[in-house]
């Protein structure tokens, strides 16, 4: 091959990679996918749209990879799908969080419903002169998982509905074993037969 077209080839190269990786990085397009990631954790998207938020932030990733490699075109793409993701991320956050409020509510209601039944039963044996032995462990599970619950109650007014739906249920998870034990030792004894 000869010098002019070794020549000529390296420049035919040289053309191919600075079309191919474009002029500058993408300064703008990546300033406005951090900006779509900053409001979309601020919307929650962390939390309610975790799988939308979690490709958004690894597509800038790629792209400042891209950067790093000089190939910025796949900057460019990696940047405006970053951003288009953090969107979408921000939209179902709220739809998550809406989601997420309800369950939460029902759970707090079904809770707040169990253990006004159980206090119900254990006051109605201390009304039937129960011992005291029959009925301070029903009492106790009462009262911690009204302490609970109401941890449950705070976390749900400061908006972290998937911890207080979490707490609220895990607060009541003792109260069926306490009432069944407290049903049987307040059933009437059988009669034997004769």
């Amino acid at each position: 091959m000869s010098s002019r077209a070794r020549a000529l080839s390296a420049l035919c190269l040289a053309l191919i990679v600075t079309i191919g990786c474009g002029g500058e990085p993408p300064e703008k397009e990546m300033q406005q996918a951090e900006g779509a990631l900053a409001a979309a954790m601020a919307a929650g998207a962390d939390k309610y749209a975790t799988a939308e938020y979690t490709a958004a932030q690894t597509a800038l990733d790629n792209a400042r990879q891209a950067v790093s490699q000089r190939d910025y075109r796949l900057a460019l793409d990696r940047a405006l799908d970053s951003r288009e993701r953090a969107q979408n991320a921000a939209r179902q956050a709220a739809d998550g969080k809406a989601l997420a409020r309800g369950e939460a509510t029902q759970a707090l209601g079904a809770a707040r419903t169990q253990l006004d039944a159980l206090d119900e039963k254990v006051t109605a044996a201390e009304a039937n002169k129960a011992t005291a032995k029959l009925v301070d462990g029903p009492r106790q599970a009462v009262d911690t998982a009204r302490a609970a619950v109401q941890e449950a109650g705070a976390l749900f007014e400061k908006g972290e509905y998937l911890e207080a739906t979490t707490r609220a249920r895990a607060a009541t998870a003792s109260l069926p074993a306490a009432s069944e034990a407290l049903a049987a030792a307040l059933a009437p004894p059988a009669r034997r037969r004769r």
